[in-house]
């Protein structure tokens, strides 16, 4: 995994640079130095790490800038940046974005020789097989690591998802925008809460609901629909009331999400054949693991009759998502780097 010069019998050794891995989501950002493997094969060595709320920042360029600054002691010219949204043109585009993500003024500000960018699920989705799989719970389902399609989701700022479909390199990812589908209620009370999204119909999406801004909204509507002012203000206060059970709407609009969120789960799971399983990733899912044990979240997700036969096979994973992001970017860029850089030419030599 070295770039190679000289005679042929007899090559020097040139150790790759370190490069930057930022793994940008609309609430936190994670950014790591990485090291390149010195041999194929290996896996790529983490220098230095930090996460960063993006609300500190008045844009993406000054976050990386503030990193560098604190923790790199050398110049450095490329970097892999996965980023909520999608890439359009010079644009990364997201709704729940803090800030635009323009990639011509970062790379300005950085002086990267190199930038290159993915969806942050797809790199989540790189993370699978390790560490990710590894360090998960078990949310339901057979306690079992198969090999096959599988899925990774994770209600945040907004709802993302990416699929992992085994191949002879090692695994490709699918990149995908669910989040933005039709939210379909199941029960009386979520139609309720829908005709009261949305009084003259129309589109909501299901990151409307199941993300954790959707929790807030879940919590409001319901305040509204018993005639009540919200007493709290943001989605943690709303699953820490629940989880103390000290405010009744607080309790219904949990139970609502987890259950939204199994129907939602077991219809992806169903469209992509997932015996590979499904990773519930993020730290906000990590703390509510409680509440997903005991909520309708498995009656949900395993849907019904020819359906369940198949679901019950598939087992579901909780898992944090702290440094898998930038891992995972790490190993898309050495696999699949920009061409032309010295990192992506070490990807290709390697293999």
């Amino acid at each position: 995994m070295n770039l190679a010069i000289g005679h042929p019998d007899r090559q020097t050794r040139i150790p790759a640079p370190p490069f930057l891995a930022a793994d940008v989501g609309g609430t936190h950002a994670r950014v790591a130095l990485m090291q390149p493997p010195q041999e194929q094969g290996g896996e790529a060595e983490l220098l230095a790490y930090r996460e960063f709320a993006c609300a500190d920042f008045p844009g993406l360029p000054e976050l990386l800038q503030a990193f560098v600054k604190d923790e790199v002691q050398m110049p450095v010219r490329h970097c892999v940046l996965a980023c909520a949204g999608q890439r359009m043109g010079d644009e990364v585009l997201n709704d729940n974005s803090a800030w635009p993500v323009h990639l011509p003024p970062l790379r300005r500000a950085l002086a990267l020789d190199d930038l290159a960018i993915l969806n942050d699920f797809e790199a989540l989705g790189y993370a699978l097989d390790k560490p990710l799989a590894h360090s998960a719970r078990l949310l339901c389902g057979p306690a079992i690591h198969v090999d096959g399609p599988a899925l990774v989701i994770g209600p945040g700022t907004g709802l993302g998802a990416a699929v992992r479909l085994p191949d002879a390199a090692g695994g490709s990812v699918l990149t995908t925008e669910v989040g933005q589908m039709d939210f379909a209620p199941y029960s009386l009370r979520e139609r309720e809460i829908l005709a009261h999204l949305a009084p003259a119909g129309g589109y909501v999406a299901y990151e409307r609901i199941v993300s954790g801004p959707g929790l807030l909204v879940v919590y409001a509507a319901l305040c509204s629909l018993r005639g009540e002012a919200p007493k709290l203000a943001t989605p943690e206060a709303v699953s820490a009331a629940a989880a103390e059970c000290s405010d009744a709407q607080a309790v219904e609009a949990v139970e609502i999400f987890c259950a939204a969120l199994g129907s939602f789960v077991g219809s992806l799971a169903l469209a992509f054949m997932a015996v590979g399983g499904v990773y519930l990733a993020g730290g906000f899912l990590y703390s509510m693991f409680a509440s997903l044990e005991r909520s309708a979240f498995e009656e949900r997700f395993l849907h019904g009759r020819s359906a369940r036969a198949f679901l019950s096979r598939v087992p579901v994973w909780v898992a944090e998502h702290g440094r898998h992001g930038v891992l995972g970017a790490a190993r898309w860029y050495l696999r699949h780097g920009a061409p032309g850089s010295a990192i992506s030419r070490q990807a290709v030599a390697g293999g």
